[in-house]
């Protein structure tokens, strides 16, 4: 469109975001992993010694079955040795710390504390690992089209067929399948994590419950990393990409292949993304760093006991007695420490969540909806001809889409209302619209009328009677339809409008200066001779016009009944500009002005003409001075009427003293010179009559026309 500023074809994003979702999914895990670990490590530790106790005991204890007894001393930590009876065959002291166990059959190392191989956390990352490294190839695979194609577009290559079919088919299907491809990786992985708690006989319950808790973290972080790459994805789509590959009409309306969607939905997802899941996993860490009372192992509280855990509320006498509060929990201070960085972990993706969503969603309301306005405002300004690209499937989307349907239907309906008016015009000009005030011909009502003075110029083909007796109605329709399209732009070129057709004439107004219709004028007897050329080419005989012109005051107005109008000119110009017209028949001129449009030209010497006679025509009192403009003539007949301009202007002003023989002397010698002069045999004629007959009384030089020609 003119005057838009089209965008910068945009980089397409496809790892990117595979990494950006990855980093925070092992942002929101790790973290939590780490917690894990942490609180189960005493447990570790008790378990790993309780075994390492079992496993050193239970030989001694089969052995003292066939020995006899004496003691065994251990290292512990709650007391200074653990004594079993050994016998004296053995007395030996063995002395068993959690580091050592010296016995006769060697050295022996305890099972290390930590996570112990029934642990399965390493063994899912690890496979994890590998999963996201076949997801990101998948996903490169996908996305290299995409890539290319915008690439190609910024540089302004050429686009191959088959790249712009792929990226036309997939686009909109891009959110999903990018988080599909990497639902695969975290997928499997859950469901071998279901498989490890379901199935795995060996995993014990202090592991269990590690990989139970790390489970549930892990559903959520997947969830969030696919939902992260899903709407990321989407936006860019929508509010990037959708102009650069589909076309126009497609543009117009929704293209997605989806229900439609509403924004209260939208605001839902993203309230939910950005508040309550990242709570989920604030609550998941306040879970994971509680402690019950009961896991101090003690057997019964007393006062104490209960004193240190209420703190300052056991002076209210709440009523907890010991066994209560044992089935309360309370937050040590490693737990208080892990809940705050569990907490602020938590807090840090909610913002990054925040900061992403809150900008999407921002602009897949705003962006849409300004760029509608956008276009909403050109259209007030009378461009139809853009459009709004439909770039959601929610009630923006519906409004957009609203909105180009009714932008087509607008410029339909103003193109038929153009269509008509213009229409309209051939039938009653806009000008005469403008000068009765009228913008439009709705407006018009009957009696509306102006005064205005102007120059009315009429044509009409001599001689057409008899032409079109040789024609067929037909062609007499094709030849008049033919020669007034040559005529009718000649008098719009020079500032003009037809008024009306009568038959084979003409009837032209020209509202601004009186140059306009001589100008006309000769243009149109140029024409003429073109015409002639033309038409000739087919078997036709030429034909010849004349064109009268006269300037007075008119009244323009509109005449008729309520059932049928039309515009019209009523005036004694007009009817004066019709009989110059006919004069041209009667002196043999092609173009006859009268005095009234000669003294309106602003300088008579740019053009030729002579003065040819004063006639009072029949219905006029008056008498009209006419004058020939000579440039309307052909180029020979033109240069023999200047050539006896100056003699035949001395022989008319004889004629109009009454020396009829001295002028019937000029006149005789101008016609040897000219012998196609009409105006001159009619001069001549009337000499030799009025030379013969007498001159009547009253005569003035004045003729009078009381026919009509």
């Amino acid at each position: 469109m003119p005057g838009k500023k089209y965008k910068k074809v945009p980089r397409y994003f496809g790892l990117r975001i595979y990494l950006l979702s990855t980093m925070m999914y092992f942002f929101m895990a790790f973290p939590v992993a780490g917690i894990l670990l942490f609180k189960y490590i005493p447990d570790y530790m008790t378990s790993n010694r309780e075994n390492m106790i079992d496993n050193t005991v239970s030989p001694l204890s089969r052995a003292s079955e066939n020995f006899s007894q004496d003691t065994l001393l251990l290292d512990h930590p709650e007391s200074d040795f653990i004594h079993i009876r050994i016998s004296d065959s053995m007395r030996q002291s063995l002395v068993i710390n959690p580091d050592t166990l010296i016995s006769q059959e060697g050295i022996q190392e305890p099972e290390t504390i930590g996570i112990s191989e029934d642990n399965k956390i390493g063994g899912t990352m690890s496979l994890l690992i590998r999963l996201l490294l076949i997801s990101f190839i998948l996903g490169f695979a996908f996305n290299l089209p995409f890539k290319i194609f915008f690439r190609k577009k910024r540089k302004g290559k050429q686009i191959p067929p088959k790249l712009h079919k792929y990226c036309r088919k997939l686009l909109l299907k891009t959110p999903l399948i990018n988080a599909g491809i990497l639902f695969i990786s975290y997928g499997i992985t859950i469901f071998y994590m279901v498989y490890i708690l379901l199935f795995e006989e060996n995993l014990d319950e202090i592991n269990r419950q590690f990989y139970n808790q790390f489970f549930f973290i892990s559903i959520v972080s997947s969830m969030l990393a696919l939902l992260f790459v899903y709407f990321w994805q989407k936006h860019r789509v929508h509010i990037k990409y959708l102009e650069y590959i589909f076309g126009k009409e497609e543009l117009k309306r929704r293209i997605f292949n989806i229900k439609a969607g509403r924004i209260r939905n939208r605001l839902w997802i993203s309230a939910s993304m950005t508040t309550l899941l990242p709570l989920l996993i604030v609550l998941f860490y306040l879970f994971l760093t509680v402690t019950t009372v009961k896991d101090l192992n003690i057997e019964e509280l007393n006062d104490d006991h209960v004193s240190i855990l209420l703190g300052k509320y056991n002076t209210l006498d709440m009523g907890f007695g010991g066994k209560a509060i044992a089935n309360l929990f309370y937050v040590n201070v490693i737990n208080s420490l892990l809940m705050f960085i569990g907490i602020g972990t938590g807090i840090a993706v909610a913002f990054m969540y925040l900061l992403f969503f809150v900008r999407w969603t921002t602009e897949d309301i705003v962006y849409p909806v300004k760029e509608l306005v956008k276009h909403m405002q050109s259209a007030g300004q009378g461009d139809l001809d853009n459009y709004s690209i439909v770039r959601t499937n929610d009630e923006i989307g519906e409004l957009t889409e609203g909105f180009n349907e009714m932008s087509e239907k607008l410029k339909e309906y103003i193109q038929n209302i153009f269509e008509i008016n213009e229409a309209n015009s051939r039938f009653v000009p806009n000008q005469f619209l403008e000068y009765l005030g009228k913008n439009s011909i709705a407006e018009i009502k009957l009696g509306d009328q102006v005064q205005k003075e102007m120059t009315v110029l009429f044509t009409d083909i001599r001689e057409f009677t008899s032409i079109s007796e040789q024609m067929t109605p037909k062609e007499n329709f094709d030849f008049l339809n033919n020669y007034l399209g040559y005529m009718e732009p000649v008098i719009s070129n020079n500032n003009g409008f037809i008024d009306k057709f009568i038959g084979d004439s003409i009837m032209a107004l020209f509202p601004e200066k009186a140059e306009d219709a001589l100008n006309a004028a000769i243009e149109m007897r140029i024409k003429l001779t073109e015409f002639n050329h033309i038409t000739s080419q087919f078997g036709k005989p030429p034909i010849d016009s004349g064109i009268g012109i006269h300037t007075g005051t008119l009244m323009l107005g509109i005449v008729g009944g309520e059932g049928r109008m039309d515009g019209t000119v009523i005036s004694d110009a007009v009817n004066l500009t019709s009989r110059v017209e006919g004069l041209t028949k009667l002196y043999g001129s092609s173009v006859i002005i009268t005095e009234d449009t000669l003294i309106k030209l602003s300088d008579p010497s740019l053009y030729n003409f002579r003065f040819l006679d004063i006639v009072r025509v029949k219905g006029k009192k008056e008498a009209v001075y006419i004058f020939e403009l000579i440039d309307g003539e052909p180029e020979h007949n033109k240069n023999l009427k200047m050539l006896t301009k100056e003699q035949f202007g001395k022989a008319v002003q004889l004629y109009k003293k009454r020396d009829f023989e001295e002028a019937l002397k000029l006149f005789n010698k101008i016609i040897t010179q000219n012998p196609e002069d009409k105006t001159i045999s009619l001069y001549i004629e009337r000499c030799r009559r009025y030379i013969r007959n007498g001159v009547p009384p009253d005569w003035d030089g004045t003729e009078e026309l009381g026919f009509k020609i």
